[in-house]
């Protein structure tokens, strides 16, 4: 078991890696000059090899979380609220990472991009649920 704890927790770090920096390439998108394909065009094939690199990160991350809910009973019986609001956050963390996703899509579409300021502060969402995440299980309030 402990050893698929350890794993998962490599896996979550690193999938986590990518979700805090694909945003933050997003912002330096929105600042590149208009006249600047290069410049654009680097930054979309880094964002588009980071977006495939933690998509394959967040496979095992979320099939070992799984493991060690189903396999190993962690989160069965009462006083494991915890694990039920981690779940929703984890989801949540899902939806952010889709949510790159298609951003980067429209970006590759050409499509008007938002400002480098809303950006900035969508690249602060990870920030929050990570830290949700790790206090929902190092502390398990509820």
């Amino acid at each position: 078991m402990l050893w698929v704890k350890s794993l998962h927790i490599v896996f979550v770090a690193s999938w986590f890696a990518g979700l805090f920096y694909l945003p933050r390439i997003f912002v330096n998108l929105a600042m590149v000059p208009a006249g600047s394909v290069a410049e654009r065009d680097r930054l979309l094939l880094m964002a588009g090899k980071l977006l495939r690199f933690m998509t394959i990160l967040a496979v095992p991350a979320i099939a070992l979380g799984l493991v060690l809910w189903l396999h190993y009973g962690f989160g069965r019986g009462p006083g494991n609220g915890w694990l039920h609001a981690k779940l929703f956050f984890v989801i949540l963390a899902l939806g952010y990472h889709h949510a790159c996703s298609v951003m980067l899509k429209k970006w590759q579409k050409g499509e008007p991009p938002r400002s480098h300021v809303w950006y900035r502060w969508f690249n602060e969402i990870p920030v929050i649920l990570l830290l949700v995440i790790v206090v929902l299980v190092v502390v398990k309030p509820f």
